[in-house]
């Protein structure tokens, strides 16, 4: 919840200082893309193979074997890091080229093609440094110490909101120093961990030993996962692409709407799929399929019960949402209408984005890592054709091209979470526990009530560009906890409890 929040403030104050215009649209493109490839090394391919190869070894040798894994891992990640890095920073022209050939293309966005190539050789170091993070954050997380790792991408806006605040000023173009904000960042966030993981006796000690078993069996479980997340960023790659060919503004409509749409997946959707997967991993070990089951179906109710009024309340409250957190500054009245069609669209698979979260555990736990890989293919390979049959018509008729793009995405999640879904019913490693429809009924009866409660707090309050700061937040304020807390009274008076989400002896 603390790095959410801190994320938020920290997206309040991007867009008051650099809005949405050719300058954001540059940093955003050039933030991503170590960000893309952090999902090879980080918490993507790396962690679904790493934490439970980790678990096992902890649970079979003890923490001397775990620890002699740890100081393996580090030398071969830190190796392939270090390599990687000095790529992305010596070709930097050519990988913007990839992500953002529209801007190359066009002779006259050449100067925005430029700024983000200068901006990346800054960022892309910022890959190895939150890369290794993951890594120390994946030890605490195996080792049930899940605080610390939580807390570590504070560090990340803390120092963006200070870069955006004060060290704008310093540089030329202003935006650099958002640039730079993001590397120092990097390093912050490594170093805040090392000396819990010193504490806890797990500091790894880089040992470069490729023919390690543990090693060779993180490979291995990694290779599916790498060619899965490779076709998943290659569907990153061109949104951004059809993005870059879309009218100016679109990558920052995206960017902003997509993060409304990860602070409930972020604060909750990631929490529970990060407490689950050391905990099945050591289910699966020790031979308990009914614990395992249970796991999963807690963590199936729990997304489930913060999911569905999110998703609602974000296509219900969209643009007085949008405009209440970002309609400052340099920041349009017409960047947020359009930011809120790209946010309605993300919302609409907010569901489907959490339950991939906790379905995908139910497999790595298992050390199977191919068969979300080839679900994975499946919907990714659904939603490039959606993307151009979205994205095409939408922005000829509508300028709503970048709409497209987010419908394509919440499509893509909807079809991966039901495929996972089915996968694990078929291997009966998932059964639905009893009380499930009674339980879906309730959470429907509740999500009525509480849109009709904001319905009627939008009748009266509809002028939400008309006021300042102070006047949007407090009627927003008040419009959220009016929901909420219809969405909860009726819960509550349906009979749902707190003890119906307690785990069975």
């Amino acid at each position: 919840m603390l790095s959410r929040v801190a994320g938020l403030v920290r997206d309040v104050a991007l867009a008051r200082f650099i809005g949405a215009g050719d300058a954001a649209d540059a940093f955003f493109v050039a933030f991503k893309i170590p960000n893309f490839f952090r999902r090879l090394f980080a918490e993507g391919a790396f962690a679904q193979a790493f934490v439970p190869v980790l678990a096992e070894y902890r649970q079979k040798g003890g923490k001397a074997a775990a620890r002699a894994l740890n100081d393996r891992v580090a030398g071969a990640l830190g190796g392939v890091l270090l390599l990687v890095t000095l790529f992305g920073v010596i070709c930097a022209p050519i990988v913007a080229g990839i992500f953002a050939f529209g801007w190359w293309w066009d002779g006259s966005e050449r100067e925005k093609f430029d700024l983000a190539t200068d901006m990346l050789q800054i960022t892309f170091p910022y890959l190895m440094l939150i890369s290794l993070a993951g890594f120390t954050g994946a030890i605490l997380n195996s080792f049930d110490r899940f605080a610390i790792p939580a807390l570590t991408p504070v560090m990340l806006n803390l120092v963006l909101i200070g870069a955006a605040t004060v060290a704008t000023s310093w540089f030329d173009p202003q935006v650099l120093a958002l640039a730079w904000g993001v590397f120092v960042a990097g390093v912050v966030q490594l170093l805040f961990q090392l000396p819990f993981l010193a504490r806890e006796g797990l500091l790894p000690r880089p040992k470069w030993d490729w023919n390690h078993r543990g090693v060779r069996k993180i490979l291995r479980l990694m290779g599916p996962a790498i060619f899965g997340v490779s076709v998943t960023q290659i569907s990153l790659v061109m949104d951004t692409l059809l993005a870059s060919f879309l009218p100016s503004g679109s990558v920052s409509w995206l960017y902003f709407s997509d993060r409304l749409t990860e602070l409930p997946l972020g604060v909750f959707g990631v929490a529970v799929a990060t407490v689950i997967l050391p905990s099945l991993s050591r289910q699966h070990t020790d031979g308990d399929p009914r614990r395992f089951r249970h796991t999963l179906d807690w963590a199936l109710r729990s997304v489930t019960l913060i999911s569905l009024p999110a998703s609602v309340a974000l296509v219900v409250l969209a643009e007085p949402l949008l405009t209440t957190l970002f309609q400052y500054g340099q920041m349009e009245p017409r960047d947020m209408q359009m930011a809120a069609w790209s946010l309605r669209a993300y919302a609409m698979g907010l569901l489907a984005f959490m339950l991939i979260k906790v379905l995908a555990p139910g497999y790595f736990a298992r050390q199977d890592t191919y068969t979300p890989v080839r679900f994975g293919l499946i919907a990714i390979s659904a939603k490039m054709v959606l993307s151009l049959l979205f994205v095409i018509p939408l922005n000829y008729y509508l300028k709503l091209g970048h709409m497209g793009l987010a419908l394509a995405t919440a499509c893509q999640a909807a079809i991966n979470a039901w495929l996972l879904y089915k996968g694990l019913r078929r291997d009966d490693v998932y059964k639905p526990e009893a009380g499930w429809s009674v339980y879906l009924l309730r959470l429907i009866v509740a999500n009525l009530a509480m849109v009709s409660v904001l319905l009627g707090a939008l009748y009266f309050w509809s002028e939400w560009g008309e006021w300042g700061w102070y006047g949007r937040a407090w009627r927003m304020a008040t419009v959220v906890s009016a929901g909420g807390a219809t969405y909860l009274l009726v819960l509550a008076v349906s009979g749902l409890r707190p003890r119906h989400f307690r785990p069975s002896s």
